[in-house]
């Protein structure tokens, strides 16, 4: 019986990056932050990096989102999924990739996180990014393209599939309160989904389905004129896992 070798395999390394997603100016629009080294130097990625040996993977995830852009989320320790941390992020592990030519430096394989926050700050750029911005999400799908040019590794394609995962998630979890404060009136609440789906919706069929759904929302004694007119009541997450019946994104 053999031994085992470790040094007969070849090395490779584990990265993390981020699909940071926000609503800004009533537009679903992720985070970009531009390369200042090679490979793809000046192209624009997604932010993220290699993970250190004496780290895990969130912990990475939120420590490489807070060096490139100044952005803060929480994780629960010990776990690659969490709920609305200290600053409101939520925080979740999306997918891997891992396909041998996606990094020109060496074999290396991708843990992918979505993060999900509301209206975060203009970011700043910081470690090796040269530049940070949010681009709406319309402008990224299809090309993935920005000014004219795709973006790094294969960064279109995790972009795409961290918009999806949110856009399904939102039809079978209170996930979109994450993109709201703390408390927040229907109305909000509608100007998110409509936001991250792309469309609009009749907003006394939302009213009805999200105030009669269990677990969605839940009253928290206030009300605001910040939409003006009449006091809007405010709400907060409901916190429910799964939606019934789920909130279906109708059909575009």
């Amino acid at each position: 019986m053999s031994r085992y070798d470790p040094s007969a395999f070849p090395p490779f390394a584990v990265t993390v990056d981020l699909v940071v997603l926000t609503v800004r100016e009533h537009e679903l629009c992720a985070l970009l932050v531009r390369r200042g080294e090679p490979p793809y130097q000046g192209y624009w990625a997604l932010p993220g990096g290699f993970v250190r040996p004496d780290e895990g993977l969130a912990e990475a995830a939120s420590r490489e989102l807070a060096e490139e852009t100044g952005l803060r989320a929480h994780s629960a320790p010990g776990h690659d999924a969490a709920g609305p941390g200290a600053a409101g992020a939520h925080l979740e592990q999306l997918a891997t990739y891992g396909h041998p030519q996606r990094d020109p430096r060496m074999r290396v394989v991708s843990v992918a996180y979505l993060v999900l926050a509301p209206d975060l700050p203009t970011p700043r750029a910081g470690g090796d990014a040269s530049g940070a911005r949010w681009a709406p999400v319309t402008e990224l799908l299809g090309p993935s393209q920005i000014d004219g040019v795709p973006l790094a590794f294969d960064h279109g394609l995790i972009l795409a599939e961290g918009v999806e995962r949110a856009r399904s998630k939102i039809e079978y979890s209170s996930l979109a309160t994450a993109f709201c404060a703390t408390e927040f009136t229907v109305g909000e609440l509608r100007r998110v989904y409509e936001a991250v789906w792309g469309v609009v919706l009749d907003p006394r069929n939302f009213h009805r389905k999200v105030t009669g759904t269990p677990g969605f929302l839940l009253p928290s004694g206030g009300t605001t004129t910040r939409q003006g007119g009449r006091p809007a009541q405010l709400f907060t997450s409901g916190g429910a896992n799964v939606l019934n019946p789920p909130m279906l994104r109708p059909e575009s």
